[in-house]
């Protein structure tokens, strides 16, 4: 019978089209590989792969192969998972991905509470970008996301934490600054800044901008990769921008160069939550987990989302 380390090493050559490339991304040693590979090709005797000395190429069986070792290995891994919930919950490894737009904001108040509640968990923080994020999250690479909702995928259960909203950042001197009552349409004709193209922040604040109707010829200029960038910019009387409530403190509040007004109510904002594979087996723990984060988010300006009721009989 096949083993599970040669369906592993056939799956990442299947994937990679690489022995050197799959060999690096399971740990193993390209021999070792290499010999996994060939014993399974004689375990279930058909040829899967055509070597070459310049590329690898799957055959027709090796293709058909290929995905139903991807299943064993989707099987596999969700028997580890289901057999390390049932140990203990908050015990094990806890890979959490986070957007770089809460990531700063909200980490503190996370590991605080990791530390502090749930010690024999080993909390791994991965920042990254949406569309990452949700890749890692399928493939199994990550437990659970902290980030910017609704996302709207297939196979992926929300859990809403709370609604911030966006303040509008500007120079010192500028007539916004210092204002608690800025009509959104204020941003019609502002010169607003940007994150770069894939942060959801940038998507939201241009949903603000459609849902005003900001003039198409009044460009919303891109201009940063990160928050502190885009604060320095507005410091240097390029534009303005929005930063979310959680972010003001530690972005704008202390540089006096940069004024920062409050929107009227509705004030534009986002919703923050977590997002875990549908059909978890750890998601009782992670429920719960949302619930302490809640808890422990209290003291931040942020409007907390009620946790869900449980189900009735």
């Amino acid at each position: 019978m096949p083993t599970l380390a040669q369906i592993r090493a056939f799956s990442a050559v299947a994937d990679t089209l690489h022995f050197r490339d799959a060999a690096a991304e399971i740990g193993m040693s390209q021999p070792a590989l290499s010999g996994a590979v060939a014993a399974l090709e004689e375990s279930l005797g058909t040829q899967l792969v055509e070597r070459t000395t310049r590329k690898v190429l799957l055959t027709p069986a090796g293709e058909r192969i290929a995905a139903r070792a991807r299943t064993v290995l989707d099987a596999v891994a969700g028997l580890m998972e289901e057999a390390e919930a049932a140990r203990a919950p908050f015990t094990g490894h806890l890979r959490l991905g986070v957007i770089p737009t809460v990531a700063p904001y909200l980490l503190p108040t996370v590991l605080r509470l990791a530390h502090e509640t749930y010690p024999d968990l080993d909390l791994q923080v991965h920042e990254e970008q949406t569309s990452s994020l949700l890749e890692g999250l399928g493939s199994g690479r990550l437990d659970l996301l902290l980030l910017a909702l609704p996302l709207g995928a297939h196979g992926v259960t929300e859990i809403p934490l709370f609604h911030e909203d966006f303040v509008l950042v500007t120079p010192g001197d500028h007539r916004l600054a210092g204002r608690a009552d800025i009509p959104r349409e204020s941003l019609r004709e502002l010169p607003l800044l940007l994150l770069e193209e894939g942060h959801c922040l940038r998507d939201q604040a241009l949903d603000v901008c459609r849902e005003i109707g900001r003039d198409e010829g009044v460009p919303a200029t891109t201009s940063a990769a990160g928050l502190s960038t885009l604060v320095q910019l507005v410091a240097g009387g390029l534009g303005v921008t929005l930063l979310p409530r959680t972010a003001v403190d530690l972005e704008a509040a202390r540089d006096e160069r940069l004024g920062t007004g409050c929107f009227r109510a509705p004030a534009p904002g986002r919703r923050v939550g977590l997002a875990m594979r549908s059909g978890t087996a750890r998601a009782g723990e992670f429920t719960a987990f949302a619930d302490s984060l809640r808890h422990a988010l209290r003291p931040l300006p942020v409007r907390l989302t009620p946790s869900p009721s449980p189900p009735r009989d």
